[in-house]
């Protein structure tokens, strides 16, 4: 194989992967995914149509969560809003072996000792609503309208 084609081989994987973590825009269908909670229960996207819902990407590791949830701000908007109908998903997208990733016993003490107020905290070790989302950092936050939409 001559450089020139590996070189446009590598350039298009490249950009490919790149343009993956790129979140769906404004106004678009909401990606629907399915994912475990820490007892085991599956929550999908889709289960809940007709909802508004909030996406929360949570490390408890960053720094950044740590201070919104360390001063309670996070846990009173979680009260306020699911105390409204509003479904707030919390989501950790931590892969096995890296910073953040919780087993569900861990995200069970995290919950409780963070006094959190979420409808559910989902593990997705694989990255796939992550990426489908273009989930980059924590905190990161998704609004979806009760017609499926990205708000």
């Amino acid at each position: 194989m001559n450089t020139k084609i590996m070189l446009t081989l590598v350039t298009s994987l490249i950009a490919t992967a790149v343009f993956a973590l790129d979140p769906p825009p404004v106004g678009s269908a909401a990606p629907d995914f399915s994912l475990t909670d820490a007892s085991g229960k599956t929550h999908s996207l889709s289960q809940y149509n007709g909802k508004t819902v909030v996406l929360e990407w949570f490390n408890p590791e960053c720094p950044f969560v740590k201070k919104h949830y360390g001063s309670g701000n996070m846990q009173k908007l979680q009260e306020e809003y699911t105390g409204k109908g509003i479904v707030w998903l919390t989501i950790d997208s931590s892969a096995p072996g890296t910073e953040g990733n919780l087993s569900p016993e861990q995200a069970e003490k995290i919950t409780t000792a963070w006094k959190t107020h979420q409808t559910a905290l989902l593990l997705d070790p694989e990255g796939k609503a992550g990426r489908a989302y273009g989930a980059k950092n924590t905190p990161n936050m998704v609004i979806i309208t009760p017609e499926g939409k990205i708000a």
